[in-house]
């Protein structure tokens, strides 16, 4: 009776410790891959933003990361959403379903990140978004798996409002692409504008990928506001600033304003057209050594120097890795806990931290173009005006009216 009592005990230890090893081995690496997806504008009017160059970016997170995590390798595929947010849903439900993708990043064009972060919240995968700006992303769409990661248009209109408002550009009038990302950044700008004794005279709204702004910058200038804001980005901010200046705008005593803005685009104006405009980013090329030794990697493999964009997408993809090494498990779940914990600090972000509505919170700057007398080389575009701090620059967790916020 006793020899039976103690088999029946051995066979409960063993059955336990099976059970225990079984549930290690399941917090390992799912499908014995981690997979991570680029889904971004690769051919549109924001393909100089991200584009190819996003993919660039994450794989070089990748090979610096050394390729594997945990013991398993780490793939990279990327793919063209044409700035639609049906085929950016259906990509990532396609790659979340079949493709074994475990995160999706990039995702310029607030339409196709709002999609594809509802899609990631209903597969329970991961999304970090780094090319869009509408603030519903960490708001009422706000997700437990959705990180909005390099710029949000609450802080751009907070660092560039104030700038501009604070230097006389009192009235504003705003030239707006239409779709989500536009109206929300044209929102939280005319917000600060007002908040700080400025006031709206009205605006228009374009089509994504314009290239005639004839008409819109016509009823911008028979306004009379002191500020036309340009709430696009891309192609559509470029081609808006040309014809700006061929309407002689600021010869009629006008200031253009540019609401999101990147590098790509200073470059394709030149110095001539874009000295002494300000704006404000997330990331510049040359604010400090880390930044620079890093742009100067990506550019020998890309020939451009990154926006933020795309450095913002290898911090992303180099964090997400980090902390799936740290939870020992690419489980969403442990993954998003473990990420909320991290201190991110790189040559991106300062400052960094994740809260509790996918925000990650760092500095932002205000920059301003140089003059071509000022320039001293080919990608020597900007200089840093000055510093907010993340707690400062993004909107107060208090006010965020995200469900997952505890109040």
């Amino acid at each position: 009776m006793k020899t039976k009592a103690l088999w029946l005990v051995g066979c409960v230890a063993a059955m336990a410790m099976a059970a225990g090893i079984a549930g290690a081995a399941g917090k390992g690496i799912s499908d014995n891959v981690v997979k991570i997806g680029v889904l971004t504008d690769m051919s549109g009017v924001y393909s100089q933003i991200g584009g190819k160059g996003t993919q660039v970016a994450v794989e070089m997170a990748v090979a610096d990361f050394g390729g594997k995590v945990l013991g398993k390798p780490i793939q990279v595929v990327g793919a063209d959403h044409q700035n639609k947010a049906d085929i950016a849903s259906t990509k990532a439900r396609e790659w979340f379903d079949t493709g074994k993708v475990d995160m999706i990043t990039g995702l310029l064009n607030s339409a196709c990140a709002l999609a594809v972060q509802k899609v990631g919240a209903e597969k329970k995968r991961i999304t970090m978004v780094t090319g869009a700006g509408s603030t519903d992303l960490t708001n009422k769409d706000c997700t437990p798996y959705g990180i909005h990661y390099a710029y949000d248009n609450y802080a751009l209109a907070n660092v560039t409002g104030n700038a501009v408002v604070g230097s006389g550009g009192k009235s504003w009038y705003f030239i707006t692409a239409d779709y989500a990302f536009g109206h929300s950044l044209e929102k939280n700008t005319a917000d600060f504008v007002k908040t700080h004794g400025g006031k709206v005279l009205g605006g228009v709204r374009h089509p994504l990928s314009t290239a005639d702004f004839s008409s819109y910058l016509l009823q911008a200038q028979n306004s009379g506001a002191k500020v036309i804001g340009l709430a696009n980005a891309g192609g559509d901010f470029t081609n808006a600033v040309k014809q700006a200046r061929e309407f002689g705008v600021a010869q009629k005593g006008q200031r253009l304003v540019g609401l999101l803005v990147f590098i790509s685009d200073i470059k394709s104006l030149g110095l001539p057209v874009a000295q002494g405009m300000q704006f404000a980013s997330g990331f510049y090329w040359d604010r400090d050594k880390a930044t620079r030794d890093w742009s100067k990697r990506f550019y020998a493999k890309h020939k451009t120097m990154p926006t933020m964009d795309q450095a913002g997408a290898y911090s992303a993809t180099m964090n997400y890795l980090k902390a799936i090494k740290a939870a020992g498990t690419d489980d969403p779940d442990a993954v998003m806990a473990k990420l909320r914990t991290m201190n991110i600090s790189d040559f991106f972000a300062v400052n960094g931290k994740i809260r509790a509505d996918g925000r990650m919170v760092h500095d932002m700057y205000l920059v301003e173009v140089k003059k071509p007398s000022e320039s001293k080389g080919d990608w020597d575009l900007l200089k840093i005006i000055k510093t907010i701090p993340g707690d400062q620059a993004f909107m107060p967790l208090a006010k965020s009216t995200c469900p997952l916020v505890k109040r």
